[in-house]
């Protein structure tokens, strides 16, 4: 049996920005697979199919790790590096 998977929209707003990745948990952190497209207004989105649980990430802009400004939930690694948490549940 499959495991569903739920929609899940990630926006970053950076126009002047070159290029921005989605990167994280749900893909072992890579900064190439998940480009995000940008908008006429400079909203970059990307559209993520996750199965249910709690997923870090951060964006990867113009070769910098940036947190989501817009994510109330962030943790702390055994690092001390801080990244962006989303909760995925199906509705």
């Amino acid at each position: 049996m499959t495991e569903k998977k739920v929609r899940v929209t990630f926006n970053f707003s950076a126009p002047f920005a070159e290029k921005v990745f989605l990167a994280g948990s749900f893909n072992m952190w890579s900064t190439a697979s998940d480009p995000m497209k940008k908008n006429a207004n400079g909203l970059w989105e990307k559209i993520k199919y996750l199965p249910e649980g709690t997923w870090e990430y951060k964006f990867f802009v113009d070769e910098e790790w940036v947190l989501d400004p817009e994510c109330g939930q962030i943790f702390i690694t055994g690092h001390g590096a801080e990244n962006s948490v989303i909760e995925v549940r199906k509705k």
